[in-house]
């Protein structure tokens, strides 16, 4: 059983490059490619880049449209858009541009563009659209002090807001107005500063992408990228084995001897992110949840203890070893252990079913009770297996749970209208504290809190705590009130924490190397041509 923290030895051993990660491949690399063709597991929902904070629009809308600050493959900051940021005050940063970009239509970038994409999001952009609000819920005011330069108001102090910015992208100010998803979506052309122009797009099916000549950072490798949409991880593999694309994401590491046998290389990085079990902690009674007779009951997972012997039950080193194939450590925390904002206190263990036996006792449920697990099938490594490893780990203290795994579209959809209990889900942050954030504090549109708190958890000890925390500047003080934040909500298990898993892609003699990174994306500017 891997309980370790591998998160840093494996960014040590991803590929590393001398270009810019997103920026162009070197001269020799940059000639002529023709087309990359990627398989991915990611189904672009939308073409509105503001419209929701899920890795399948962050991953392939980052092509067309860039960020002001770009995280590397350390999670550090580099410039992208901005070439330089510094706080004028408590209150107060200023963010100078890159000059002499321009958009895929001609128009130059400019501040005013920065002020539109803040403003659309913060005032515009209404939940359940509203994914990325909780980067800007803290800002006032938003001015273009000349056309290279944009100066930030924050309603106190955001030592976090560089950060921020590394996850929203910035789109340019139409004549009139904001730009509605509907209409981006309808067949309106994405226009971006990036590496590649937006050519066609066929939801569920596939992104054709085209080379931007006049990209600021250099000229792309690629002269078209192909994204073919393959949810089922067979048929990624088939595809790779068979040479159809010349990269696939998301490869179950079951298949990886094989595809090394058959002539594909891997390449693998330990992800910053969480996978996890999320209960439902407010409805009185909830569907598919009843007694050994069948008969419905109250909401168990309103009980801590209910949730606490779950989690004692829940054997993750069968997860880590056994499905994931080692690609992947146990989890007790949002990020792995050692990272910032991270409890050395809080370390995964063995299950002990004895003592989760007690607490469902203790909790009125001797015998147990039955339910519904519900998760996506095909969208993270061994979603569907890890159903089955939990329900057996669980029928182990009497928790019946019938394992239910969908294609995420149609789980995502069932989730928000409520019809499930408890479930299997995943998420990735720029930092702790923003899956903190997002994840576990109470659901406040306002305040941008819980936009993944499907659960309704709800913790005002925490919530005062962790909004401390993040008015404390980036440092060593920061990251300790983070970690006691972790430890008092972990006490109250609102979700169990199962693995971090490795991200593992998979390509073929036409690339040269892929360059991984830990926030799980795939893009054609991670890919080097292989030289002729």
């Amino acid at each position: 059983m891997k309980l370790g923290n591998p998160f840093r030895a494996c960014l040590l051993s991803t590929f590393l490059i001398s270009a810019s990660f997103w920026g162009a491949a070197d001269s020799a690399q940059a000639q002529e490619r023709g087309e990359l063709r990627i398989a991915t597991s990611y189904k672009l929902m939308t073409l509105d880049p503001q419209y929701a904070n899920l890795n399948e629009n962050t991953s392939l809308l980052s092509h067309i449209y860039e960020r002001l600050v770009y995280q590397d493959e350390n999670l550090e900051l580099k410039p992208g858009l901005a070439t330089s940021w510094r706080p004028l005050s408590d209150a107060q940063w200023e963010f100078k541009l890159r000059d002499n970009v321009r958009f895929h239509d001609g128009s130059a970038f400019t501040a005013d563009d920065v002020v539109y994409t803040i403003e659309r999001i913060r005032d515009f952009l209404k939940p359940p659209s509203g994914g990325f609000r909780s980067y800007v819920s803290g800002i006032k005011s938003v001015s273009a002090s000349d056309p290279l330069t944009v100066v930030i108001e924050t309603n106190g102090a955001v030592p976090n807001l560089p950060l921020f910015f590394s996850s929203i992208f910035v789109m340019n100010r139409p004549s009139e107005g904001f730009e509605t998803t509907e209409d981006l979506n309808a067949g309106r052309s994405p226009v971006g500063t990036g590496p590649y122009r937006f050519e066609s797009w066929s939801s569920g099916e596939n992104l054709e992408l085209a080379r931007n000549d006049a990209y600021w950072g250099g000229k792309p490798a690629w002269s078209k990228v192909a994204f073919r949409v393959i949810e089922s991880p067979a048929a990624r593999v088939a595809a790779l084995s068979t040479g159809e694309v010349d990269v696939a994401d998301a490869i179950p590491a079951r298949d990886v001897a094989s595809l090394k046998e058959r002539g594909a290389r891997i390449a693998s990085v330990g992800a910053a992110r969480v996978n996890f079990v999320q209960f439902d902690v407010s409805r009185e009674t909830l569907p598919g949840v009843t007694d050994k007779s069948g008969q419905p009951i109250g909401n168990p997972f309103k009980d801590r203890l209910v949730r606490r012997a779950l989690a004692m039950a829940t054997d993750r080193g069968i997860l880590v070893d056994k499905i994931l194939a080692g690609y992947g450590t146990a989890a007790a925390q949002v990020f792995p252990n050692g990272l910032p904002g991270t409890s050395a206190n809080l370390v995964p263990g063995t299950p002990n079913y004895d003592e989760a036996k007690s607490l469902l006792s203790k909790a009125g449920f001797p015998d147990g009770f039955n339910l519904v697990l519900a998760g996506p099938a095909g969208r993270y490594p061994g979603d569907a297996e890890s159903l089955q490893a939990v329900a057996q780990s669980w029928a182990r203290i009497g928790v019946n749970a019938q394992p239910s795994a969908a294609p995420f579209s149609v789980f995502n959809t069932k989730r928000a209208a409520g019809d499930y209990a408890v479930w299997y889900g995943g998420t990735s942050g720029e930092a702790a504290d923003i899956i903190l954030h997002t994840l576990l504090a109470s659901p406040n549109p306002e305040r941008g809190t819980g936009a993944l708190n499907f659960g309704k958890y709800r913790n005002e000890g925490f919530d005062a705590m962790l909004a401390k925390a993040e008015s404390i500047e980036v440092g060593p003080d920061r990251n300790q009130a983070l970690a006691q934040a972790t430890e008092l909500v972990m006490a109250d298990q609102p979700i169990i924490p199962l693995y971090h898993f490795h991200h593992i892609v998979g390509y073929g003699p036409r690339i040269g190397s892929y360059v991984m990174h830990p926030r799980g994306w795939t893009t054609a500017m991670q890919t080097l041509a292989a030289m002729e």
